[in-house]
């Protein structure tokens, strides 16, 4: 999404003069003006997505108020506050330059900076020039037009071509309920679930839409979901064995690498783990020892299993946490 933000102004000074009764030339006693509010953006867990941003474009924070007589500095305006999901990247919408990677709860980063207040008359008061009658102007807040782009922060971000079984799988290890139907690119949005197995940490996976051939020049929805695999520690690659599907699953697995490789070398060399899906069919079963020897072969961790009878979870998960914590390790 594309906002503009604007800060606010900082407020005047202000030129009075102390006027009370047997108080004979009481002097210069205007008030320095407030500072304009800061447009802030903030880390929100809460939120998944930047809906919100869809539907107003413009943030403006207000002014300073201005300086009063008697030395009274004009009040300061409040902050804007805008809060975004985890893993949101600021982006110069002109440049592409990032700005800021937001990723920890309650992260923050001032997007435009509020004017600083003008000062009161009383500032510039000297023993050679007791009577000054200027003051300054506040200054102008900062304004800029930003990108805001959404990267999903999950632990396992879960792959493959369309209809390859991810949201059956999803919906059967979480609580996670996405649409499930017999056509290609059903799911239209990442679906995130937590999932919590024995007595491991629990971890968020990501099912992510599906991805197929010239998915890193647009092809089917991959630019805008390539993207939020980045962010995972690690991928779950899930390969259809069943025969309705006219490829070689091995295909499938060299042509979805491929198109990781194309989008972002450093996506492709994330660790994976695969998951060799619905073997419930007699079909798949016949297929099941080649596809499985030739990842043996090449060293890749590859576990049969059904999404849809819950045939081979157990150890699917159980191979997932022990990677997670593997990994955590490495970053620690």
């Amino acid at each position: 999404m594309k906002i503009f933000v604007q800060a606010g102004d900082g407020g005047k000074g202000c030129i009075s003069f102390r006027r009370e009764k047997y108080v004979p030339r009481g002097g210069p006693d205007g008030g320095d003006g407030g500072k304009g509010g800061d447009v802030i953006l903030k880390a929100d867990g809460q939120l998944s997505t930047l809906l919100d941003f869809r539907y107003r474009q413009h943030y403006h924070a207000k002014r300073g108020q201005h300086g009063k007589g008697k030395n009274q500095e004009g009040r300061s305006a409040p902050d804007l506050v805008l809060p975004v999901p985890r893993g949101t990247v600021v982006r110069d919408a002109e440049t592409g330059e990032i700005l800021k990677d937001l990723t920890r709860e309650g992260e923050t980063f001032v997007v435009a900076r509020g004017g600083m207040g003008g000062r009161g008359n009383a500032r510039f008061a000297t023993s050679i020039h007791q009577a000054p009658r200027h003051a300054e102007p506040g200054q102008a807040g900062e304004s800029c037009q930003v990108r805001l782009e959404l990267k999903l922060m999950a632990d396992v971000g879960i792959i493959g071509y369309p209809n390859a079984g991810k949201s059956t799988l999803i919906s059967r290890i979480s609580a996670v309920r996405p649409k499930i139907a017999d056509y290609p690119f059903t799911t239209l949005v990442p679906n995130l679930g937590v999932v919590s197995f024995r007595d491991q940490r629990p971890f968020v996976v990501a099912d992510i839409p599906g991805i197929i051939q010239g998915a890193h020049q647009g092809a089917g929805l991959g630019l805008r979901f390539l993207r939020h695999v980045q962010r995972t520690s690690l991928l779950l690659h899930v390969l259809d064995l069943s025969v309705l599907r006219p490829r070689d699953p091995l295909e499938d697995y060299r042509i979805l690498n491929r198109e990781l490789a194309l989008f972002d070398a450093e996506l492709a060399r994330k660790p994976q783990i695969l998951a060799l899906n619905k073997i419930d069919a007699p079909e798949s079963r016949e297929r099941l020892p080649r596809i499985a020897a030739h990842f043996k072969r090449i060293k890749k961790p590859a576990y049969p299993i059904s999404g849809l009878t819950g045939e081979g979870l157990p150890e699917l998960l159980g191979a997932l946490a022990r990677r997670l914590a593997k990994e955590s390790v490495k970053e620690a």
